[in-house]
């Protein structure tokens, strides 16, 4: 446990950052699988969960929670899985 002031709120304010960034991620991967599972029952709302999973994709790019390269992998392979669903 840190014993100056300054380093003490900085371990309040990482666990609170940590519980924030989990939830985004949270529903990052969440959306991913909900699209994922669209994609093998061949539902028609396809493209509206691809939206959705874009845009959680990106909003966890924009906190710096994931990095460049991960967003854009998972980006790339969910657009291959939604082409070839077609």
């Amino acid at each position: 446990m840190p014993n100056i002031k300054s380093a003490k709120k900085r371990v309040l304010i990482t666990k609170k950052n940590n519980v924030s960034n989990n939830n985004v991620k949270s529903t990052m991967r969440t959306a991913i699988k909900k699209l994922e599972k669209a994609i093998a029952n061949k539902e028609k709302d396809v493209k509206t969960l691809f939206d959705d999973a874009n845009a959680k994709i990106d909003k966890c790019l924009k906190a710096n929670i994931i990095k460049d390269n991960t967003a854009a992998r998972y980006k790339s392979r969910l657009s291959k899985m939604v082409n070839n669903n077609k």
